[in-house]
């Protein structure tokens, strides 16, 4: 039995009248005549009770009927779900992001992805960037939201979506909150508080050597996991730090953000993904990126 049996019962069943099912159907009348009895005989019994001046549905064809038609429907709706995920318009994606960027552009992705693709089901897993890269190559993540590094997998592709300032991060009691915007040099004597060299290899390598570059080996008194906890810590006057400007909208009694003088050192934003994987729904995710950074 195929599914253009079915059509062909449902259009007669509807006419209740071979000529004109025919010519609905865009086919001669003898062999339509001839499908509905072959789609008879595979059944077993009767569909139709003709006569030559009538036709009319047996009791087996109003049953028949009915399941027909959820056949035909159940059909449209795997053909339509075929063709929305091979447009990327439906599936699931494993998103990696880091904490660090989840205050500003990232929530704006997301946001845009399900406005745009409501029947792609993202599953979010806040991560860093190094685990993000291992969780790609072992295929536990579709995409990351990373700060890369030179570490980072030369068998991913990548590509920067953001570039933010960064900015230091005081107890408002400091002495040096009053100011609107610091040089680094006014930072060496400072205790500082980073992320972990173990959870952020990248970004904690920037900070040394943006230091370094101003004149000065910073003193790390305290190392964290997340930049929720260099915030609180700061906020406890145990030290200052440097972090991502966006962290300015993760508002925390008792701490101040000021500016770095020019030349401002930039941190980087890239979206990592296997350049071999197939997805369409990848491939939607991608787009979503391009056009909410820009690029």
């Amino acid at each position: 039995m195929e599914l253009r049996h079915l059509r062909y019962f449902v259009t007669v069943a509807e006419e209740l009248h071979f000529g004109r099912a025919a010519e609905r159907l865009g086919i001669a009348q003898p062999p339509l005549s001839q499908q509905i009895k072959a789609l008879e005989d595979e059944i077993g019994v009767l569909l139709f009770a003709r006569t030559k001046r009538h036709v009319a549905l047996t009791a087996a064809g109003k049953a028949f009927l009915n399941e027909a038609r959820k056949t035909l429907t159940q059909a449209q709706f795997a053909r339509h779900a075929a063709q929305r995920a091979a447009r990327g318009e439906s599936g699931q994606l494993v998103v990696g992001f880091v904490s660090s960027a989840a205050y500003d552009k990232i929530p704006a992705v997301f946001h845009r992805m399900r406005a745009c693709y409501p029947d792609v089901s993202l599953v979010l897993r806040d991560l860093t960037s190094e685990e993000q890269v291992e969780a790609l190559k072992t295929y536990q993540l579709d995409v990351g939201l990373i700060r890369p590094s030179i570490a980072t997998a030369a068998s991913l592709a990548s590509l920067v979506i953001w570039r933010e300032p960064l900015v230091v991060v005081l107890p408002q009691s400091h002495r040096l909150a009053r100011r609107k915007r610091l040089s680094l040099k006014t930072l060496a004597d400072e205790a500082f508080i980073q992320i972990s060299r173990h959870l952020a290899p990248g970004f904690y390598d920037q900070f040394i050597q943006i230091c370094t570059r101003a004149g000065f080996s910073p003193k790390v008194v305290q190392e964290a996991r997340t930049t929720q906890t260099i915030g609180s810590l700061v906020a406890g006057g145990l030290g200052v730090a440097i972090v991502p400007a966006s962290l300015q909208s993760f508002q925390r009694a008792g701490v101040v953000y000021r500016p770095l003088e020019a030349p401002v050192p930039t941190t980087d934003i890239a979206v990592v993904w296997r350049p071999d994987d197939p997805s369409p729904a990848l491939r939607s995710f991608l787009e979503v990126i391009r056009q909410v950074s820009g690029e």
